[in-house]
């Protein structure tokens, strides 16, 4: 069964809307959450609320199994023992963003959905990050240790205007946007950089689209990070990337613990070429006693509180409520991370298509440049006539998946996604010119750049035949290595020996090259992740152009 189809295999049976009226759901609340949000349960026909706080995890297994909801924060622990108790559990809301707390895999496997709520923290993390960097300038901490000590150390805590620095903000989701917004109200000049932000979104947000990490950072005064973490985005501050900015630069950090290198910050700071930074997220939380940067004098640090505001516990409490309660009595899902919203009739005429379509989202993102203006879908044969808006969906899925910020990407709010970058999303049903008899492509647009891949059916298995102007055949899923070379003999060795060399084991091979014989590509399917040693191996080698590791 494909996976996505797999997610609702285990779903409560849908007439369970139709008999809303006749059942009466039982709701906990196992973490503290707004008294309005509770109330919106309690008055809601058909829903009995129980509030139920600081269980412990033995407790929680004891009385699961009467509920059909859930309600928690961060405290509760929704292990796969939790949904095994459970069996009468058919949602569970997350008060917040993250949902490390609660076992994705084990909520699908037992036809549970998983609701959070992306949006109710932006305006609060936005302005702790904001706080952060003017206590920061002035020395703010720093002056009121020295004053309730006594003492009275106007020179020594003269700060800097914020007032015409240049300011890099590293994720232009919703936070870093409403951060944007209050920096060009302070004078401050705005650089953005997001693989995913346009050039007409930026125009539209009046920043300065900087088309690079490095291009962003270089000459910065400021820098705040609003990007989730992730392979690529891990110590995304480092020793080099600090050297880029302006000397006595600050960098703020309300995102995730691990985006700065933290010795690589100390070491900046020491050395003078960094006059200070400011951390709510660290990547032991909580730091250790010993922990590096609290020797430095210019610092500022809190405990995770970006989202501890009155009005954002208030907010995602109303919201997870609303969410939770309508998706009991109606059927509705908002903010689902693992399910789709997807009826019988869709699934049986959709459901073979919908990983498909995933895959190659993330090989378009992986292949073509980044900050493109617009993803287009084309079908060609049967596909054209069936649903094809669930299909775009899937392939903007597996397309933004790595740019989310706030949460996970999926099929429900995909579309929202891609309009907050201001991606612009097009779908054509009219048949395309092929030698197949059924075909999906993605193509990815910038400017007059067009790059595409597709994919079809052999059979009953899907495969992937065309990548950024190279007919293939490989797998849909797997790990694999795109090799583009110079099209001349022994490139094919080269490849092969640096991969034996590193034991790395091929499992299968495609071999393509472009019609002028100037340019060949070699798509591998491999048994284990390559090195950051081996790519850069195969990067530097004589002739070869283009090395991309990726996992569909």
């Amino acid at each position: 069964m494909p996976r996505i189809l797999g997610i609702l295999a285990g779903q409560h049976e849908l007439s369970h809307v139709a008999c809303a009226a006749m059942q009466t759901y039982r709701v906990l609340v196992s973490d503290p959450i707004s008294d309005k949000g509770v109330e919106a349960l309690a008055s809601t026909p058909g829903i009995v609320v129980d509030v139920n706080t600081g269980l412990k995890p033995d407790e929680l297994l004891a009385i699961i199994g009467e509920y059909h909801g859930l309600v928690v924060r961060s405290q509760t622990k929704v292990t796969a023992e939790v949904f095994a108790a459970a069996k009468n559990l058919k949602a569970v809301g997350r008060a917040g963003v993250g949902v490390d707390n609660i076992d994705r895999q084990a909520a699908t496997d037992h036809g549970v959905v998983v609701m959070n709520t992306p949006s109710g923290n932006t305006i609060s993390t936005a302005e702790h990050a904001f706080t952060l960097m003017l206590s920061l300038a002035r020395h703010i901490p720093q002056a009121h240790a020295s004053m309730i000590a006594g003492r009275w150390d106007r020179k020594l805590f003269e700060g800097r205007e914020i007032h015409g620095k240049r300011l890099t903000i590293i994720g232009m989701g919703r936070i870093g946007t409403e951060f944007a917004k209050r920096a060009q109200a302070f004078g401050m000049s705005v650089t953005a950089y997001d693989p995913f932000l346009t050039s007409a979104r930026a125009a539209a947000l009046k920043v300065e689209l900087a088309d690079s990490v490095e291009a962003a950072l270089t000459g910065a005064d400021v820098v705040t990070l609003h990007i989730p973490l992730n392979a690529e985005s891990t110590h995304i501050m480092n020793a080099a990337s600090i050297a880029l900015l302006n000397r006595g630069a600050i960098i703020i950090n309300c995102a995730r613990g691990g985006l700065v290198d933290e010795a690589a910050a100390k070491a900046a700071i020491d050395s003078g070429h960094l006059s200070g930074i400011a951390l709510d997220v660290y990547e032991v939380e909580p730091p250790p006693a010993d922990f590096p940067l609290f020797s430095c004098k210019n610092t500022v640090f809190t405990p995770h509180l970006g989202a501890s505001t009155s009005e954002a516990q208030e907010n995602v409490g109303i919201e997870v409520a609303y969410q939770v309660r309508d998706f009991l009595i109606t059927g509705e899902i908002r903010n689902a991370v693992n399910m789709p919203n997807l009826d019988a009739k869709t699934i049986a005429e959709v459901g073979k298509y919908m990983d498909l379509a995933s895959a190659l989202g993330k090989l378009a993102a992986k292949i073509a440049p980044a900050q493109a203006d617009t993803v287009r879908v084309c079908f060609a044969g049967p596909v054209a006539e069936m649903d094809t808006d669930l299909i775009t969906r899937a392939v903007l899925t597996g397309y933004l998946s790595s740019a989310c910020n706030e949460s996970q990407v999926n099929l429900i709010n995909a579309p929202a996604v891609a309009k907050t970058f201001g991606v612009d999303v097009q779908k054509s049903a009219v048949a395309i010119e092929t030698a197949y008899n059924e075909l999906l492509e993605v193509d990815i647009l910038k400017g007059g750049e067009v790059t595409s891949v597709a994919a079809t059916f052999f059979g009953t298995q899907p495969r992937i035949v065309h990548i950024a102007g190279h007919n293939v055949e490989t797998n849909v899923a797997g790990r694999f290595l795109f090799v583009e070379n110079d099209d001349r003999p022994g490139m094919v060795g080269t490849v092969g020996m640096a991969l034996g060399t590193a034991q790395v084991n091929i499992a299968n091979m495609s071999l393509s090259r472009t019609s002028d014989r100037s340019r060949a590509v070699t798509v591998l399917e491999v048994d284990s992740e390559p090195s950051s040693e081996l790519l850069q191996t195969l990067r530097n080698t004589p002739g070869i152009l283009r090395v991309i590791s990726l996992q569909l």
